[in-house]
């Protein structure tokens, strides 16, 4: 192997400074660096160069380049070239052929086109050698960097074009007010392109800017926004540290004083003078004074106030927060007789005092007020607001019930006559006198119609009748004892057939139109003209009721169907009123529980209050009842229209019609049975007249067999003998057969078995039904021997 000195030494120096300025990456990186040198650890010992590596003579490239020919980046070599041509070159990674192109046959590397730094900084690139004629590798693929080297190119640019900021004032120097960045795009790594410096172009000598933060100070004390609010800075970035040749830019701060309360308010004017007249109003508004304040917002809002003194009684002022102005205003009813000057001393201040700067002074003003007061023709003045008088109710016409009086507040003292508002009293209840003012009634008064009149009274000057003024006078109706207490409703009491004595039916209340003072108190007994009922009893139950009590055990509605109870009824107030009220009290019939089921009264009612559907159904059974009388008239008019038979001699004899009702259980006469039992007695069978046969037959005699036989037995005997006769006409006869029976399981229901019964009945309660069952009780009412 071959030693070259010097060349290794240029290699290596090469080398070093490529790797003190970037990183190789991977095993292609080592490998290239192993191939590159080989070291040896002892010490003296020469260094060798290896027999096969890379090598070239650059690896940083600058930005930006303006020149006419493609910039030369540098020679890719290895040992194994022998300058015969028999290698090839070859490059590939970031930007190899558009960017980057390689001579293959020497290996020289060169920038196509301009780089930025800014756009990228940094190539990685791959490097290998082939042999020509055989295609292989004569050395493995390496990997090397080209690093971009940064001109200063980008001028600082800040993050806004137009900064706003605000700072109080009267600030100390050197209080912060906003803090300006700019920013540069070159490399700050490499030189001092990218390294910005701030300084201030204009807002001297207010403002100052610190070089290296960009933080905008005050520069000079006590800045007032009085004298100047606004206030324009200028600042400059500029890169290169500041040195000639770099690049800057600009920009605006626009920087505002806020106000703070340092100024006192002051009035432009140390007297003020208002004129108001004697009758103005309260609250009329008189003036307006204003103090100056400098100060602006809540600095400047101020108060006003009437300082202790003349005329603070008398008039008052009102702060006007929108035009901060003090308004006088008036407090009290002005004379001009007592008073016809006021002079007023009224303070302004400001409502947000600022401590730090209480030294430069009170924070508040004066001024004087003057204030004169006008003579007017006032009205009458009545010597109270309102007049309350109390009169009882049964005082008596033309009484005087109290006085009004009024005077004239003028120097002239006009005489004064007085009148009532009839539109507040158009009853004409009362009147006044016109020179006193007595006020007294015109009609009788009744505190339980109207316990109140509410009436006006007028006076008027009569010089001048323009000049009026009203009061209004309450009046009360006392209250006197003059009626009597009364039932406080109608009541519908009701007593049960079966209820018991003591027993309480009915709880009843009064009322009185009355209003005593010490409240009503009412009294309960029976009437003096019956002291003690014998049906009921009234307890006082000592609380303005009583309770209706029953004093025996049960009621008859036959007897008795309604009670009348008187009850007396008085007050204890003076004089003493009474009265008798009267409980109406029906009996009634009631279940188990008292609960009443029927009255006398309400028997009409529940017949007139049936249902609905009680009503729809009376009604569909008289349509059907009404139908069936018509089916049955038109029936038997048809049958009158086409007779069976017409004839001159029908005579229609064997249909016999009994309505004798008979003479009752005595009567023995009227009916003898014994006709149907014998058949002895029965006629002949007769041939009927009002039929002609064609042919006669003669009518069967039947052995008599009647003896001991049966009613009815003999009954189904005539049924066969009438069904099997052959002359009788099938028409035109009506048989009626009734047969009661054999003997009933309960025997006879007759009464006239009754006496043969083991014992006697009692019939002495017939006695208790009236006259209408007085036969009866003479007749079964006797005693035994009258039976016997």
């Amino acid at each position: 192997m071959r030693t070259y000195s010097c060349l290794q030494l240029v290699i290596w120096t090469c080398i070093f400074h490529m790797v003190d300025n970037s990183t190789l990456q991977g095993k292609d990186s080592s490998h290239f660096l192993r191939r590159i040198v080989n070291l040896k650890k002892d010490e003296g010992k020469m260094l060798h160069r290896a027999k096969r590596g890379w090598m070239w003579n650059q690896f940083f490239l600058l930005e930006e380049y303006t020149g006419t020919d493609t910039q030369y980046v540098g020679k890719l070599h290895t040992d194994q070239d022998k300058g015969d041509g028999n290698l090839k070159y070859i490059l590939t990674g970031d930007g190899a052929g558009n960017l980057f192109v390689i001579d293959e046959n020497t290996g020289d590397i060169h920038a196509a086109k301009r780089l930025d730094r800014e756009e990228k900084s940094l190539y990685i690139l791959r490097a290998k050698a082939i042999d020509r004629k055989t295609g292989r590798q004569v050395e493995p693929e390496s990997e090397f960097i080209i690093k971009i080297h940064d001109i200063n190119d980008n001028e600082p640019k800040f993050t806004k074009d137009l900064y706003t900021a605000s700072v109080p004032e009267m600030s100390g120097v050197g209080t912060s007010v906003i803090q300006v960045t700019a920013t540069d795009a070159d490399d700050a790594n490499y030189g001092n392109s990218a390294k910005v410096v701030y300084s201030i172009l204009q807002g001297q000598p207010y403002f100052s800017v610190d070089p290296e933060s960009g933080i905008i100070k005050t520069a000079l004390p006590d800045m007032s926004r009085e004298n100047k609010e606004q206030y324009q800075v200028v600042i400059q970035a500029k890169d290169m540290g500041g040195q000639m040749g770099g690049l800057s830019g600009t920009t605006t701060v626009n920087i505002t004083l806020t106000d703070v309360n340092n100024n006192p308010p002051r009035f432009p004017q140390s007297t003020y003078q208002f004129n108001s007249l004697e009758s103005a109003p309260l609250g009329t508004h008189l003036g307006r004074i204003k103090a100056n304040d400098p100060d602006m917002g809540e600095n400047a809002e101020l108060e006003y106030s009437i300082a202790e003194g003349e005329g603070s009684d008398m008039f008052d002022v009102i702060t006007d927060k929108d035009t901060q102005e003090g308004i006088i205003t008036v407090k009290q009813n002005l004379d001009f007789e007592k008073k016809m000057l006021y002079t007023l001393r009224v303070d302004a201040s400001n409502t947000h005092p600022d401590p730090r700067f209480l030294h430069l002074g009170p924070f508040k003003d004066s001024a004087m007020v003057k204030i004169s007061v006008e003579d007017v023709d006032e009205p009458p003045v009545f010597s109270k607001l309102s007049y309350l008088m109390e009169v009882d109710e049964d005082v008596k016409e033309g009484s005087i019930i109290g006085q009004v009086t009024a005077y004239d507040p003028d120097a002239m003292n006009n005489i004064i006559k007085y009148s009532v508002d009839r539109h507040t009293d158009m009853d004409r209840v009362f009147s006044i006198h016109s020179e006193n003012g007595s006020i007294f009634t015109l009609k009788p008064l009744d505190r339980e119609s109207s316990p109140w009149h509410n009436i006006t009274i007028t006076a008027t000057e009569i010089n001048n009748p323009k000049q009026s003024s009203q009061i209004p006078v309450f009046i009360r109706i006392l209250d006197i004892n003059d009626h009597a207490p009364e039932f406080a409703t109608y009541y519908e009491t009701f007593v049960c057939e079966n209820a018991k004595s003591g027993q309480l039916i009915q709880t009843i209340s009064v009322m009185d139109k009355d209003d005593p003072p010490r409240g009503h108190k009412f009294f309960f007994e029976p009437v003096p003209e019956f002291p003690l009922n014998p049906n009921f009893t009234i307890v006082d139950n000592k609380d303005n009721t009583a309770g209706i009590v029953t004093r025996k055990d049960g009621y008859s509605r036959n007897k008795m169907n309604t009670y009348l109870l008187p009850v007396l009824i008085f007050d204890n107030d003076y004089p003493i009123q009474s009265s008798t009220g009267t409980l109406t009290i029906r009996v009634c019939a009631c279940d188990n529980l008292g609960n009443m089921q029927s009255c006398n009264a309400e028997a009409l009612m529940l017949a007139a209050g049936l249902s609905t559907g009680a009503l729809i159904a009376i009604l569909l059974c008289v349509v059907i009842l009404l139908t069936l009388i018509v089916l049955f008239a038109a029936l038997k008019r048809q049958r009158k229209k086409e007779p069976l038979i017409i004839s001159k001699d029908d005579v229609r004899d064997n249909i016999v019609t009994y309505n004798d009702e008979g003479g009752g259980e005595e009567d023995t006469q009227a009916f003898d049975i014994g006709t149907l039992r014998n058949p002895e007695a029965r006629e002949d069978s007769k041939l009927r007249r009002d039929v002609m046969p064609e042919t006669i037959f003669q009518i069967r005699r039947t052995v008599p067999l009647w003896e001991n036989i049966d009613v009815q037995d003999f009954i189904h005997r005539r049924l066969k003998e009438n069904d099997s006769d052959p002359s009788a006409p099938p028409y035109d006869s009506l048989a009626t057969y009734a047969y009661e029976g054999n003997d009933s399981v309960a025997n006879s229901l007759s009464s006239l078995e009754s006496l043969t019964a083991d014992c006697n009945q009692d019939y002495d309660y017939l006695s208790d039904w009236g006259p209408r069952f007085k036969k009866l009780a003479e007749m079964y009412g006797g005693n035994d021997s009258d039976l016997n």
